[in-house]
């Protein structure tokens, strides 16, 4: 069974930083493996859907993003840690939700679908506030 474990969550001033993190874990698991296609962050404002942020291809490194956080957050894997980050820059106000990473083994079409998404980490708090 593999689990997502999500960290760097906290409040920061308009204009700032955060890099979260998603460490993924399990017996024999590797990120460079078969087990997932893809993995992707996803935040959840009160009252909101899910919504997609950023994915990752794992085995390309291929990147996707939502039109809101293009030019402003990087989705990036390291294999070696079995980690996949998203490094948030110029952060506004509308970015404070609970960010959540999932690992998918689904087909591309898919990647920006949270239905399609088969483990999910536990969330991470971002507010973006002065």
């Amino acid at each position: 069974q593999v689990q997502l474990v999500e960290s760097g969550g906290g409040l920061v001033e308009p204009g700032g930083s955060l890099r979260l993190s998603c460490a993924l874990s399990g017996p024999t698991f590797r990120l460079s493996g078969l087990t997932f296609r893809h993995v992707a962050w996803f935040r959840q404002a009160p009252g909101n859907e899910r919504d997609f942020v950023a994915a990752i291809t794992l085995s390309g490194g291929a990147t996707y993003y939502t039109d809101s956080v293009k030019g402003r957050f990087t989705i990036s894997k390291d294999n070696a840690k079995n980690t996949v980050y998203l490094q948030m820059n110029s952060l506004k106000p509308e970015d404070t939700a609970v960010y959540y990473c999932a690992a998918s083994r689904g087909v591309l079409s898919t990647i920006r679908e949270p239905q399609y998404y088969n483990v999910w980490g536990q969330g991470t708090q971002v507010t973006v506030s002065s």
